[in-house]
């Protein structure tokens, strides 16, 4: 790990972080330390990263410091350096078209559109819709927070392989990943079977979205996680500290 030389960043106001602690229910949400620790790093965020809004969407200081202080959150105990190798977050104002391909075994191209309401570019952007963040602030008990779930994925690829395993010490390296793939294969099972599952089907797409998916629940439905997954809450607790909801 490293740290960035150079200036400083500008700290947010004190009437700006109010209005952050107001709107964002995790923020409210954690104690004192934590609060000034996610203060520094949204601070960091503003500094280092360009926030695009696009689609005639229009952010003011306090929603861009929402958005800070949402990726923030995963990396309450990572520190910034969970904020390296990308450079722009793009916000449109609601979910957004995005053109996929894949070319089959037979060698037939497919082409479709899917309708995303965030997205993680390995070498690139991330990227959010500003509908979808409001949602989840208005009710962050859902089980839902598209901000940390990109961020997951941001966290997870630092390590160079996009797997559902973020950079981590190699013994609990080894532990994540027996205890991860086991809940995944578990919940793979269980969906390819028609049955229903707490924990959302989309974390059974791959090992990288169930990692980002269970860290949705971390921080929103940490109880549901606990009782599900044991062991995977028990890691995410571990890795981002303490849910502000636990």
């Amino acid at each position: 790990m490293f740290r960035r030389l150079g200036r400083k960043p500008e700290p947010i106001t004190a009437d700006l972080w109010c209005t952050v602690r107001t709107r964002v229910p995790w923020v409210t949400a954690l104690d004192e330390v934590r609060d000034a620790r996610l203060r520094e790093l949204a601070s960091r965020f503003l500094h280092e990263k360009t926030i695009s809004p696009v689609g005639g969407l229009v952010l003011d200081d306090g929603q861009r410091c929402m958005l800070a202080a949402l990726c923030c959150l995963p990396l309450l105990e990572f520190g910034a350096e969970g904020l390296h190798g990308w450079s722009q977050l793009i916000v449109y104002p609601d979910a957004f078209r995005v053109n996929r391909n894949h070319v089959d075994a037979a060698g037939v191209l497919h082409e479709w559109e899917d309708e995303l309401i965030g997205e993680s570019w390995e070498l690139g952007p991330l990227i959010l819709s500003w509908a979808d963040v409001l949602a989840d602030c208005e009710d962050p008990r859902a089980g839902f927070c598209v901000a940390t779930h990109e961020i997951a994925h941001k966290l997870d690829v630092l390590d160079g392989a996009l797997d559902g395993t973020p950079p981590l010490p190699r013994p609990w390296q080894r532990e994540w990943a027996s205890d991860f793939q086991r809940a995944y294969d578990a919940l793979a099972k269980r969906v390819d079977a028609g049955r229903d599952s707490a924990i959302d089907g989309y974390a059974a797409e791959a090992p990288e979205e169930f990692f980002a998916v269970v860290t949705e629940y971390h921080f929103s439905d940490p109880a549901l996680l606990r009782r599900e997954m044991p062991k995977v809450a028990a890691h995410l607790e571990r890795f981002y500290g303490r849910s502000p909801f636990a």
